[in-house]
Parts: structure tokens; C-alpha cells; sequence
């Protein structure tokens, strides 16, 4: 459960280190897969694993995820407010609340097939940025989103 700027969230337990890839087409839509756990839209994220980098971190999510395999091109950002928790539960127990490290890159399409990975999305879909209002997306990956869009340096808070 994600907690975005609120008062009465849990307090975080631990800190990770999660990789996205902001990917977009020669049309400039923007690749989102849909959930398996929450059934929200996000861009292909996920933790960067002991002996990777961000950047191969972001490139394994993204083909695992989507099919599809990446090239790293720039840097949206570094979000790692402590506005923004997540509560991980197992059954009733909370098991951790993480307050997450994410770093996003920019990456562009070099291979691949889209086909969505069946424990992680449930669809994948290359999204007009003007339609983004129509799918629901945690605010945590929507400012991601909303920055890589935007073409402003990247971010860092």
C-alpha cells in the first residue's frame, strides 16, 4: 500500500533501492504496464538487486516486465522523499514499511517483443502522454512521469 504525503502513514523500517525506466516511442508515448497486485499503471520498476547496477537494474525490470529490451539515453531523476512510504503486508502481519531510493532513466527501445511478464503485468501498452488522465497511476510514479515529460533537468530530491 503506498502512503503519498500522509500524516497518519507509517513510519518506514527500511530503505531500498529501486530502478524505472522512462521509455518512449519515435511517437513519443510513453511504455506503462498494468499490475498485477494493485491493478495501477506504472512504468517498469523494480529493485536493484546486489551485484547490478541502476541502470542494468532498469534494464532487467524492463524486460522482465515487458518483453521489451532497453538502452539507457539519460536521467529523469532521483525521488527519494520522505513523503512516500510503502506499507508491504503478508496476510494481516505488516511485514515492512520501506521509504524508497528510486532512480529513473530515460531508455529507448533496441529489441524485443512486448508481452507482459503474467506475475508482474497484466498488460502493457504504449500510452499518448495526453491520455496519461485516463489510467489510474500511483502520485508517486505520476511526478516520475510527470518530470520525464516535462524535459526539465533531472530531478533530485
Amino acid at each position: 500500500m503506498d502512503h503519498w504525503q500522509d500524516p497518519d502513514a507509517p513510519k518506514p523500517t527500511s530503505r531500498k533501492t529501486s530502478a524505472s525506466a522512462f521509455v518512449q516511442d519515435d511517437d513519443g508515448r510513453l511504455l506503462l504496464l498494468k499490475r498485477t497486485d494493485n491493478h495501477l499503471w506504472t512504468i517498469p520498476t523494480g529493485a536493484v538487486k546486489k551485484g547490478e547496477s541502476v541502470g542494468t537494474g532498469a534494464i532487467r525490470e524492463c524486460r522482465e516486465e515487458t518483453g521489451l529490451d532497453i538502452e539507457i539515453t539519460g536521467l529523469v531523476g532521483v525521488f527519494s522523499t520522505p513523503d512516500h512510504v510503502i506499507a508491504y503486508w503478508h496476510g494481516d502481519k505488516l511485514d515492512e514499511v520501506r521509504q524508497p531510493i528510486n532512480i529513473c532513466v530515460r531508455g529507448r527501445v533496441v529489441g524485443g517483443r512486448v508481452a507482459p511478464a503474467p506475475d508482474e503485468a497484466l498488460e502493457v501498452r504504449w500510452v499518448d502522454p495526453a491520455d496519461l488522465g485516463e489510467y489510474p497511476i500511483a502520485p508517486a510514479l505520476r511526478q516520475r512521469i510527470d518530470w520525464g515529460l516535462s524535459g526539465e533537468p533531472p530531478y533530485i530530491a
